[in-house]
């Protein structure tokens, strides 16, 4: 990477260690990055994919059920819990074409039963609206927010953790829901666990702690500013009310802050890796060159 001071550096483990240290979380506040070594974990070319939806009145059964899966599924099996509009796409009858409503979706790595279980469970428990369950191609499981995020659509976010989808959990997210003006916003609950919670708190500098957990995105989307404004309120009111529910300060991941306030920063990381990372920018940017991001300033 290129610092500041236009040196050219490699960080790793073994070099610059602290520099490795703080851009694995910290952002684009030490330099240019121009090229990664990746670590690969192998995966199958082809996933097994489930996409489930419910109307906003199942809105409580939907959520306690993903509490359910999401909270027994194997290692090889990942959810993400969604309050969505229903896509114009060919799999979704036309009469529920943008139809707002919360949707599951699993991904099964490998060939083992268990995503075709978990199916099976989901369909008997609480029949979806409608449903697509097919093999997918990885890459192209990669592909599925791309179009609704497409360049030149006007956005604003908020996010949070939280521990557990709990009843009050629900209750809010129900009560919140049905608010929202554009159908392009989302609400989207990643549920984080296995490989996420084998890397220690202090391991890096990513924001946030590594225990089981839902990572929450609050998103307003909206083709142009106009349409915008409303959900912008929609995005703060909904945050607001996850707070309490919220793990630490409820700031939640960088990657999910549209307002880079210095005081949002600072809770999102916590006091000690917030100050480390401002002491290594003080050694890397002294100047505060690196600025227009969610900026760390130097100590």
């Amino acid at each position: 990477m290129v610092t500041a001071d236009g040196q050219v550096r490699r960080a790793s483990a073994g070099e610059h260690p602290d520099l490795f240290w703080a851009i694995r979380g910290g952002g684009g506040n030490f330099g240019i990055v121009t090229s990664f070594e990746f670590a690969l974990h192998e995966v199958d070319p082809i996933v097994q994919f489930g996409l489930f939806f419910w109307p906003l009145d199942r809105g409580r059964d939907a959520l306690r059920l993903a509490r359910e899966i999401t909270a027994a599924m194997p290692p090889q099996i990942n959810a993400v819990v969604g309050a969505l509009n229903a896509p114009p796409a060919p799999f979704v009858p036309p009469e529920h074409h943008f139809a707002p409503g919360y949707a599951l979706l699993l991904t099964g790595f490998g060939s083992g039963p268990e995503h075709a279980q978990l199916v099976t469970r989901i369909r008997e428990s609480l029949p979806p609206l409608f449903d697509l369950v097919t093999p997918m191609p990885y890459v192209e499981l990669q592909k599925l927010l791309d179009e609704a995020n497409a360049w030149g659509i006007h956005g604003y976010e908020k996010g949070t953790y939280l521990q557990e989808l709990s009843d009050p959990v629900i209750d809010v997210i129900t009560e919140q829901v049905p608010g929202k003006n554009s159908p392009m916003s989302v609400l989207l609950l990643y549920r984080l666990d296995g490989a996420y919670c084998q890397a220690g708190d202090d391991q890096t500098a990513f924001s946030g702690g590594r225990s089981p957990r839902y990572g929450v995105f609050i998103v307003g989307l909206a083709p142009d500013a106009g349409r915008l404004d409303a959900d912008r309120g929609w995005v703060r009111g909904l945050w607001e009310a996850l707070r309490p529910h919220a793990i630490g300060s409820g700031d939640g991941y960088i990657n999910g802050i549209t307002d880079f306030s210095d005081d949002r920063l600072r809770r999102s990381y916590g006091p000690a890796k917030y100050e480390r990372l401002a002491q290594i920018k003080a050694q890397y940017d002294p100047g505060n060159l690196f600025h227009l991001n969610a900026n760390i300033r130097p100590a």
